[in-house]
C-alpha cells in the first residue's frame, strides 16, 4: 500500500477518491465502495479533501475498527472483498490517512451493492464519478453470475421447425469435414442439436425444448427478432476514399438471408481475409493451406465478439473492416479483469453452447488461447498490438486490430522532423508511447501496457516524465488521463536543447494548443459555455447535450477540443454522447467517410428544442 500510494498523484480518478472523514465514517464511502468493487477497483483515501489536501482522520484506530465492523454488516454491504491489508493506516506529515484498497470484484460476485437490496443499492464507476446502476445492468450482472450459460436457456414454444434446416446441414457438412469420425455425426438432426446444447431437456421441471443457443447459430430470421428483440448483426467493409460511397460493402439483417450466427460468420469470415496476402505453405497431407496465423487471428476475433455477446444488450454484434484495420464490438461486459484478459489462458465464456459450436468446426478454442492467437498473429507481421477497450452505458467490448506497422516509417519521420535533434534522447519505450500519440491519436497507461507488456507504475512514471519536460500534454486524471502530442511544438522547441532544460513550457498557457486552431476571444466564448460542465461533474445528459450543441454552433470543433473546453475524458465523451447525438442528427461529422479519425470534427446539424423539454 505504501509502495501503491507513493506513486498515485493526488489527483481524484476513477480508481482513486478521497473523503475527508472529519465527522467518521462518510455515508458516501459505501457507495464509492460498490462502485469500484463493480468496475475496476481502486482506492478510497480518508483524511483528504477534495482539493488534494490532507487533514487527516481523528481517532484513527478507532474509525479502522469502525469500518471492519461496518463492511461486515449485511445490512449495510451485500459483501466484505477485503482482507487485512487491504485497509492500512498511512502516517503522513500532516495527519494519518486511512487507505482502503478495494479490489475488482469477480462475475461471481457481482454484484456488491449497498443495503439490502441490489436493484437501489448498486454502482459503478465510469470518466465522471460513481452512478447509480439500472436495473437492466444489475440484471445483466445477475445473469453474468449464474453458472447457467447465458444461452443454454430454454425457448418455450419455439421448435426444430424455427430453425433455418440449410444452415443445420452446412453446419453438420463442416462437422464430417473437420471430425469426419466424429459419433456425434450419426445424430439425427435433434440429436446433433442435443450434443452441441442446441436441444436441451430439463430434468427438474421435465421441459425440453429449443435453446436460445440453437436459435442463435441455426434460427431464421423471423424467429430470432421474436425471441430476442436486441439481436443484431452487421458487417461493415470500407476500403474506398470515395465520400459518396458510406459501405464499399455491408452484410446485415434484411430479410435475404438466413440471419443467424451460423450464416454471418461463413459469409463474414471469407469477407475478412479476402485481401489478405497468403504465402504458399502445404499441410501434413500436401494441401494448399487456407490461411495463416492472420487469419487465425481474425477468426479468433470473430467468433470471440460471438461468443461473449450479451444477446441481451444494445448495440448487437458490429464487424467492421476498414483499409488499415478490423474493429469488432459486442454487447455486454468482461467477464474477466482486462489485465487477466492480456495475459490469456483464462477462459470465461457467457455462451458456452456457442462456444461448442463454434470449437466443433474448428473455430474457437476453449483453452483460453482465442485472445493468445490474436496476439500471435498480429505479432507475426510486427504490426501494432491488438487494442481492447471496455464501455459502460451501454456495456461494450470493442477490439480494434490495426494493420499498420508497429512504428511506421512515416510516423517516425514526422516525429524526427518535430523534435529534431532531441529525437536521439529518447529511449525505445518513449519512441512508442510518441509513436502511438501521433498513429492513434492520444495514448494512455492501459494502451501501453497492451503495446509493450509493462507494469502500470513504470508506464505512468514514463508518461508523466514526458509531460514534465513539455513533449506530451495531459487530459484527465488517474486511470482515464490521456496524453496528447500538442498542436505545435515551436513554442517548445525554440532551441535544440528546451525540452529537457524547461519541465512547464507547454504548462505556462493551458490553452496554447488551441491558438493557433481557435482565436483567443472565440476561445474564452467557448470556455464561458462549458462553464457549467466543468463545475459539475454529474450534469444531466440533457444539459450536457446542451452544452455541446452550443458549442458546436456553426463551428466544427474537434473531440479533444471539446473535452479540453468540458474537463471530460475524450473516449467517454464520445462513447456517451458525440456518437448518440451524431445518430440522433444533432451532431454532424466533417469527415463522415472516416469516423474514427483522430482529427474528426463536429458541428450542430440539427436544433430540436421539444428534446431539451
Amino acid at each position: 500500500m505504501q509502495s501503491l500510494l507513493s506513486e498515485l498523484s493526488l489527483n481524484e480518478s476513477d480508481d482513486l477518491e478521497f473523503k475527508s472523514a472529519k465527522g467518521g465514517l462518510p455515508k458516501s464511502l459505501w457507495e464509492t465502495y460498490s462502485a469500484m468493487a463493480n468496475s475496476q477497483g481502486g482506492v478510497i483515501l480518508l483524511g483528504v479533501e477534495i482539493n488534494g489536501s490532507i487533514s487527516g482522520v481523528k481517532d484513527a484506530a478507532h474509525m479502522k475498527q469502525d469500518f471492519w465492523n461496518t463492511i461486515n454488516n449485511r445490512g449495510k454491504v451485500n459483501l466484505n472483498l477485503l482482507d487485512s491489508e487491504d485497509v492500512q493506516l498511512i502516517e503522513h506529515p500532516q495527519g494519518t490517512l486511512l487507505a482502503i484498497q478495494v479490489p475488482q470484484a469477480t462475475r461471481y460476485q457481482r454484484p456488491v451493492f449497498t443495503g439490502q437490496n441490489p436493484l437501489t443499492g448498486t454502482y459503478r464507476r465510469n470518466s465522471e464519478g460513481d452512478y447509480h446502476c439500472t436495473e437492466k445492468e444489475v440484471s445483466q450482472m445477475l445473469a453474468d453470475r449464474s453458472e447457467k450459460p447465458a444461452d443454454s436457456q430454454i425457448l418455450e414454444h419455439f421448435d426444430l421447425d424455427d430453425l433455418d434446416y440449410l444452415s443445420l446441414q452446412q453446419y453438420r457438412q463442416r462437422l464430417v469435414s473437420y471430425k469426419p469420425t466424429h459419433p456425434w455425426l450419426s445424430e439425427n438432426d435433434r440429436g446433433l442439436l442435443m450434443k452441441l446444447g442446441g436441444y436441451r431437456s430439463c430434468r427438474t421441471s421435465n421441459k425440453q425444448g429449443l435453446t436460445i443457443a440453437g436459435l442463435l447459430m441455426f434460427g431464421k430470421e423471423e424467429a430470432l427478432r421474436e425471441a430476442l428483440p436486441q439481436y443484431h448483426v452487421d458487417y461493415r467493409e470500407k476500403l474506398s476514399e470515395t465520400s459518396e460511397l458510406r459501405w464499399t460493402d455491408r452484410l446485415t439483417l434484411d430479410g435475404t438471408w438466413s440471419g443467424n450466427l451460423f450464416q454471418f460468420y461463413i459469409r463474414v469470415i471469407q469477407k475478412l481475409g479476402a485481401d489478405l496476402k497468403l504465402p504458399f505453405q502445404l499441410d501434413n497431407v500436401l494441401f494448399r493451406k487456407g490461411e495463416t496465423i492472420v487469419h487465425v487471428a481474425i477468426r479468433e476475433a470473430l467468433v470471440n465478439a460471438l461468443i461473449h455477446a450479451d444477446y441481451q444488450g444494445q448495440g448487437g454484434i458490429v464487424i467492421e473492416k476498414y483499409e488499415n484495420r478490423f474493429e469488432f464490438s459486442n454487447p455486454g461486459s468482461l467477464l474477466i479483469s482486462l489485465e487477466q484478459l492480456l495475459h490469456g489462458n483464462i477462459s470465461e465464456c457467457r455462451n458456452k453452447s456457442l462456444q461448442t459450436m463454434f470449437t466443433m468446426i474448428g473455430a474457437a478454442e476453449k483453452a483460453g488461447s482465442g485472445v493468445d492467437k490474436i496476439w500471435m498473429g498480429w505479432n507475426s507481421q510486427h504490426w501494432r498490438s491488438p487494442m481492447v477497450r471496455e464501455q459502460v452505458q451501454p456495456s461494450r467490448v470493442r477490439w480494434t486490430l490495426p494493420m499498420m506497422s508497429l512504428i511506421p516509417d512515416e510516423s517516425l519521420d514526422r516525429l524526427k522532423k518535430r523534435f529534431e535533434k532531441e529525437f536521439s534522447k529518447f529511449n525505445k519505450l518513449e519512441i512508442q508511447a510518441l509513436v502511438t500519440a501521433d498513429v492513434e491519436g492520444s495514448v494512455d497507461n492501459a494502451r501501453m501496457r497492451q503495446i509493450t507488456d509493462s507494469h502500470a507504475a513504470d508506464m505512468t512514471q514514463l508518461l508523466q516524465s514526458l509531460v514534465s519536460k513539455g513533449i506530451l500534454s495531459q487530459k484527465g486524471r488517474g486511470r482515464w488521463t490521456c496524453y496528447y502530442l500538442p498542436s505545435t511544438s515551436d513554442s517548445v522547441h525554440k532551441s535544440s536543447d528546451s525540452v529537457h532544460k524547461s519541465s512547464d513550457s507547454v504548462h505556462k498557457d493551458p490553452d496554447s494548443i488551441h491558438k493557433q486552431e481557435i482565436p483567443e476571444d472565440q476561445w474564452a466564448t467557448l470556455l464561458d459555455l462549458a462553464d457549467p460542465a466543468r463545475k459539475n461533474r454529474r450534469l444531466l445528459p440533457l444539459e450536457m447535450e446542451k452544452i455541446i450543441l452550443n458549442l458546436c454552433d456553426n463551428q466544427w470543433l474537434t473531440r479533444r477540443q471539446l473535452s479540453q473546453l468540458l474537463e471530460r475524458n475524450p473516449d467517454g465523451l464520445r462513447s456517451r454522447f458525440l456518437t448518440q447525438m451524431v445518430g440522433h442528427g444533432l451532431l454532424q461529422l466533417r469527415y463522415p467517410n472516416k469516423p474514427n479519425r483522430a482529427d474528426q470534427a463536429y458541428r450542430a446539424k440539427l436544433r430540436t428544442p421539444s428534446r431539451f423539454c
